[in-house]
């Protein structure tokens, strides 16, 4: 059974910033030849990487809202630059946005169940999808959307 993972994408305040970091970081890794072009650094390792890559995502928070989403390609041990070991969880390059849905802050990630997770914006949401970020925080706020 299917399940994803929930995380705050700290210091980024809107996807667009998101996308700029993670292309950045897919070249500096390119250019060193790495096997994974895009990876997101974790302390603990997920003990349901199984369900996880059954079709699982990584959805990130963004100013207190899940708001996008990426898919969960690989889970391999690695290390920090410093030589510290740590979890790799390697993303697929390709940003979905989904409908906005709140959560609180908390820390490192969590597990998300597929029942729980925002549906990916689509042609009949499509409205949301272009309104600015601000805008969309700012209705979520009001209760609105």
């Amino acid at each position: 059974m299917t399940v994803h993972l929930v995380k705050l994408c700290v210091g980024v305040d809107e996807i667009v910033e998101l996308a700029r970091w993670q292309r950045k970081r897919m070249a500096e890794r390119r250019a060193r030849k790495l096997k994974r072009p895009l990876i997101h650094r974790t302390r603990s390792t997920p003990k349901r990487a199984d369900e996880l890559l059954d079709g699982g995502s990584l959805y990130w928070v963004i100013k207190g809202v899940v708001l996008v989403r990426q898919r969960l390609v690989a889970i391999e041990p690695g290390a920090r630059d410093d030589g510290t070991p740590c979890c790799e969880l390697a993303l697929h390059p390709k940003l979905v946005r989904t409908l906005p849905k709140a959560m609180r802050a908390f820390q490192g990630w969590r597990y998300l169940e597929a029942g729980a997770a925002p549906a990916d914006l689509t042609a009949a949401t499509a409205d949301v999808a272009r309104m600015p970020e601000k805008l969309v925080h700012e209705l979520r706020a009001l209760g609105l959307l």
